[in-house]
């Protein structure tokens, strides 16, 4: 669970984190001692009072972390950043005042968590763009030489272009293939012969392979002395998936497969799991009953045709399913041409209903009773046509690896943005980190940013 929830964040990202949780208790404290502390004594001589203020920043904290403020890629502009930090502590005032309600006694004192919400902000803020010039400016780089010149190996080094706050840079590539010099985008400063040279005069701290250019070509021993006198050297698809939050599919092999830390879980975890989506789904369709029950009747209102639509769905191991979702197109919407993607924009098939249930997510909602059949799961790679999966399986090497867990009605792809008609092989890239990095506490970080990303991605 704990590995689930920092989520392998490196040491920048957690202390990061650990000053803003200083920064928002301190926004806590300076408020209730202003409003209801008694200025003659401490006011954290009450074990309650102290406890009380622990839960606020800790809730705070946690809208924070799953609101992605620590995922530097997403937050490197400050207007998104902003955006970030409003929402996530807004969310937190709502989750404050729900318990509140419930939990009179949780209360400090009259206007404490407003004033202390508008001290947070500006603590948080102010920290963060200091944090992320401080990043940019003063602190320590690890310096990265590429060996390889493949398109994941350029896509990799072009991701971590502008992103100064994760402290690495690039110095250049080798190319080992000496005749292909100067066909390639890279920055080549090299060849296999010149890497000790390299490494020394630009005092690389990591030299990351790509085993796709470089298999049998590299020179073993003068290498291994180089490991021996302190130099690191990774898979360049172990590093991508560690800086990118995927996995690079271009590079994937076998050898790595076998050996990656991930892709096999116990069967105590597929029984928590499992009670987790029944627990939520049977929950979910009790609480939501009404407002099935007021979907159904608006599309019966409004269009001709039968309130659900059932649709074939390749699950786990290949087995085929029903995947139930509400109407959205008119009756017989692929009678004239087949299987074939939604428009994201101008579809004429949807009806004025369907566009604004593909949007809210509410035509997914039947898809809790395929989680309590058994056929789905909460998270997971979403499942695909049989027509499609036989296409993909012929495009992508290694595509039906997404196969071996339950497909979700929410996954790491889709809150990412990538869904429905979209690149094939960045949606794959997704779903293989979720199966390779699988924990419950990535679930709930994938279930709880299904809610804050819900109304900004992509419908299929």
């Amino acid at each position: 669970m704990v590995n689930g929830f920092i989520d392998r964040a490196n040491r920048r990202s957690m202390a990061l984190m650990a000053c803003e949780s200083v920064f928002i208790t301190g926004a806590v404290t300076l408020s209730a001692y202003v409003l209801v502390g008694d200025h003659g004594r401490p006011i954290f001589n009450s074990s309650a009072v102290l406890w009380k203020s622990l839960l606020i920043a800790f809730v705070c904290q946690l809208c924070l972390y799953y609101g992605d403020v620590y995922e530097f890629g997403i937050t490197a502009d400050r207007r998104e950043l902003l955006a970030r930090i409003l929402k996530a502590l807004g969310g937190s005032l709502m989750i404050l005042a729900a318990l509140y309600f419930q939990f009179p006694k949780l209360v400090i004192g009259h206007g404490v968590v407003s004033m202390a919400a508008l001290l947070a902000v500006a603590l948080v803020i102010g920290w963060r763009l200091a944090f992320v010039w401080m990043a940019k400016s003063l602190a320590p780089r690890k310096r990265f030489l590429i060996i390889g010149t493949s398109p994941t190996a350029i896509s990799f080094a072009r991701e971590l272009e502008g992103r100064d706050e994760l402290g690495v840079e690039i110095v250049g590539f080798v190319d080992p293939d000496a005749s292909a010099s100067g066909t390639s985008a890279a920055h080549v400063i090299g060849s296999i012969e010149d890497i000790p040279a390299i490494v020394r005069a630009r005092s690389v701290d990591r030299v990351v392979v790509s085993l796709a250019d470089a298999r049998g070509k590299l020179p073993m021993s003068t290498l291994l002395q180089m490991k021996l006198d302190g130099v690191t050297f990774d898979h360049l698809t172990s590093v991508y998936e560690e800086y990118t939050g995927k996995i690079a599919v271009e590079n994937l092999r076998p050898s790595w497969l076998i050996f990656a830390e991930g892709f096999r879980k116990s069967r105590g975890h597929a029984i928590v799991k499992r009670v987790i989506d029944v627990c939520f789904a049977a929950t979910a369709l009790v609480v939501l009953f009404p407002v099935l029950l007021l979907v159904a009747l608006a599309i019966r209102l409004t269009s001709r045709g039968p309130v659900l639509y059932h649709q074939r769905r390749v699950g786990q191991n290949g087995r085929l399913f029903h995947v139930h979702k509400f109407r959205s197109m008119v009756v017989d919407a692929e009678a004239a041409t087949g299987a074939v993607w939604a428009a994201k924009k101008g579809d004429s098939r949807i009806t004025p209903l369907g566009g604004f249930m593909r949007r809210s997510r509410l035509d997914e909602l039947p898809q809790l009773w395929n989680i309590l059949c058994g056929h789905m799961s909460l998270v997971g790679p979403r499942p695909e046509r049989p027509v499609f999966v036989e296409e993909f399986r012929r495009k992508l090497p290694g595509y039906m690896l997404r196969h071996k867990v339950k497909a979700g009605m929410t996954g790491w792809a889709q809150i990412n943005g990538w869904r429905g008609n979209t690149s094939l092989e960045k949606r794959l890239e997704y779903d293989l980190y979720y199966i390779e990095r699988w924990s419950l506490g990535f679930d709930l970080k994938i279930i709880l940013q299904t809610f804050w990303r819900g109304f900004s991605t992509n419908a299929y």
